[in-house]
């Protein structure tokens, strides 16, 4: 283990979790590193370090809040008050010193506050200007998120700050452009700047509003009533605002001959990063994390190791924490090392690490979930079941008391060890979604 302990910035620390122990002719290797950050809140001052700073000295952070403001946004009437209502309260979230935007979403993207193609500095004055030109937001017209997003982006690289975010609001399907011009813009914006996505109401598709969280590296969720819109816009404001260091990376340095067979995030939540790595040098990558505040994460990392002799040992894979430094190269924050040992006690090479098996099944579990549902959807009813009784099985032994939840407004439980369960012949709209969009939401491992 080692860490980052600059006083002025957040420190990161990486440990790693696994089994190095491999049977003759043992070949694949898994591992689980945490990574922890805390202690953030100065202005970083170091000679060469990084713009590291908390999001509150100073303007070092840039927020966009966007709105859909397409005509079904009108139905029913509390779906535009409780957007109003819910930009507003974020507003008041936003920080002194933060630059920010407000953007109105249609089949075209509108400048509500502060117009003219710039950000503005919040404080008393601009807080109360910004929940003022609120009010002249109404429905009226299509949904194309792929304009929301480009705008936002180019309001967002005109402040000199580190940190930049985005929270996106939806009620509807994106009609108006089609899914190729909206992957060409979330392509555009990834790692530019992070967002978090949300869907109001249930006539939204859970796949599109999940997939920009995923590309921009934010989260995704269902607020089915308006009203709790609100206390959540609250909620991801503060969040951002919580925010210290930005762009960070998980670099892997894998030796020869050693093949990267996936890396992913597994909690909070499952997020595939093995098609995101971006090359650093001889076989290292770079895998993006986006940015960080307090908090820790989880990652899965499975590396196939050329063949040894029992008794050998070697360096399967480092892992390290880097972020873009001042001066265009790059800073390490912390390391942590995974290990391959070749074995002939049984005992020691057939023991499975409980964090990497944890992770096993709840990675399962978000696919499972996935494919049940996607089974149910096309009518095939006994997958469907298979499937969700799987998923049932998995939530139970590994203590995921919310995803166990909310299958059990999908599917009768008879019996949750053996994951036997009966799919509901009526399921609410809102619960199936609900179940679909955290369906990647994971729980740690218990100490």
């Amino acid at each position: 283990m080692a860490n980052f302990s600059k006083s002025n910035v957040p420190q990161f620390t990486v440990d790693v979790y696994q089994n190095e122990y491999l049977p003759e002719g043992g070949r694949e290797v898994n591992a689980i590193a945490t990574v922890t950050s805390t202690g953030g809140g100065t202005v970083g001052s170091a000679v060469g370090a990084p713009h590291l700073y908390a999001v509150g000295e100073g303007p070092d952070a840039a927020v966009a809040i966007m709105v859909d403001c397409s005509g079904s946004m009108d139905y029913p009437p509390t779906k535009m008050r409780g957007a109003r209502d819910a930009t507003a309260a974020a507003i008041d979230a936003v920080r002194d010193g933060v630059h920010f935007a407000v953007i109105g979403g249609t089949h075209v993207a509108t400048e509500v506050y502060p117009g003219g193609g710039r950000l503005a500095v919040a404080g008393p004055q601009t807080r109360t200007q910004a929940k003022e030109a609120l009010r002249k937001l109404s429905a009226g017209g299509g949904t194309a998120i792929g304009t929301w997003l480009r705008l936002a982006d180019r309001l967002l690289a005109s402040a000199d700050v580190s940190i930049r975010h985005g929270i996106l609001l939806t009620d509807g399907r994106n009609e108006h452009e089609s899914p190729e011009d909206l992957r060409a813009s979330l392509d555009a914006c990834a790692g530019r700047f992070t967002c978090d996505a949300r869907g109001v109401g249930t006539d939204w598709e859970v796949k599109e509003v999940t997939g920009i969280a995923s590309a921009l590296l934010g989260t995704a969720d269902i607020v089915a009533d308006p009203a709790g819109l609100a206390a959540d816009f609250t909620q991801m404001m503060e969040s951002a605002m919580g925010k210290e260091v930005a762009d960070v990376s998980l670099r892997l340095w894998t030796p020869m001959g050693v093949e990267i067979m996936f890396v992913k995030q597994v909690a909070p939540t499952v997020e595939e990063l093995t098609d995101r790595r971006t090359e650093a040098g001889p076989r290292a990558g770079d895998y993006p994390t986006g940015s960080w505040g307090d908090e820790s994460r989880d990652y899965h990392v499975c590396v196939r190791v050329p063949g040894a002799d029992l008794g050998q040992e070697m360096l399967a894979a480092r892992v390290s924490l880097v972020v873009p430094a001042a001066d265009g190269t790059v800073q390490t924050l912390s390391q942590g090392l995974v290990r391959a040992v070749w074995t002939d006690d049984m005992a020691a090479s057939t023991s499975i690490n409980p964090q990497v098996a944890h992770y096993t099944g709840q990675a399962e579990l978000a696919q499972v979930i996935q494919q049940g549902l996607d089974a149910r959807k096309s009518g095939d009813y006994d997958g469907a079941t298979a499937k969700l009784g799987r998923a049932v099985q998995l939530a139970s032994a590994s203590g995921n008391a919310d995803t166990a939840k909310l299958l059990s407004k999908v599917v009768d439980v008879v019996d949750a060890a053996t994951g036997t369960v009966r799919l509901k012949a009526r399921v609410a709209e809102a619960d199936e979604m609900t179940l679909e969009t955290r369906s990647t939401k994971t729980v740690r491992v218990k100490k």
